[in-house]
Formats: structure tokens, sequence, C-alpha cells
């Protein structure tokens, strides 16, 4: 196992690293809000997050080895199912090799965010 810890990601907040990779050549993504990397505040609407979100994934997999095309399986989380049409639009210009999901609405996300995004990926 190796830990995977990525400098163009927001920082972690809380006792978690960004992914691990397996022997089995896969890397595990924690779940990715749209915080940015730099600190400052995150954007309001379901686009702008969704957006960070993905470019968040796509640090975490870059400092891994790996890309979104080698993503086999994402778990969504929206904090309101409604914004879930709005969400996609975003999400599939990233994942576009259309990896397995599953999208769930949730209560709440850490920090107030309105989308979270985990991911499995093929080194």
């Amino acid at each position: 196992m190796k830990q995977i810890i990525s400098e163009k990601a927001p920082a972690a907040i809380g006792p978690y690293s960004h992914a691990y990779t397996s022997a089995g050549g896969l890397v595990f993504t924690s779940g990715q809000i749209p915080a940015n990397p730099d600190g400052s505040p995150m954007a309001s609407t379901i686009e702008e997050q969704a957006e960070q979100s993905c470019r968040n994934v796509g640090a975490v997999l870059e400092v891994a080895g790996t890309d979104y095309a080698h993503v086999i399986k994402t778990t969504c989380f929206l904090a309101d199912m409604a914004d879930f049409a709005a969400f996609n639009k975003v999400y599939e210009k990233y994942f576009t090799s259309k990896p397995a999901r599953s999208c769930v609405a949730v209560k709440t996300l850490p920090a107030g965010a309105l989308c979270e995004i985990e991911a499995v990926a093929e080194l």
C-alpha cells in the first residue's frame, strides 16, 4: 500500500489521506468536496462545485499515476437530488469513459458542500 497526497488538491479536513494505492494495481480516493486547494471560499452553484470536485479528483489521480480514463467506479454524493441533472452535465465532461457509478443524496456534506466524489481507478 502507498499513501497518496496531492499538493494540487485541498488538504484533508479530517484524519484521512487523499488516496491509497493497492498491490492489486488500484487507487482508492477519498471523497473530494469542492474545496479550493488555495483555501479560497467554495463556489456557490452546483455546476461550479461539481467542476472543482472533479478537478480535485483529477489532481489526486495524477499524483497516484493515473487519470480519469482509468477510473472504473465512482461514488457521488449530492446534498440535493434536484441538482442531479446539473451535476451530470459537469461530471460527464471529466469521466468520459463512463465508469460504473453510484449517486446518492445525503443530508449534509462536509463544509456545506453541495457534492462530493470518490473514485477507484486502475494504475
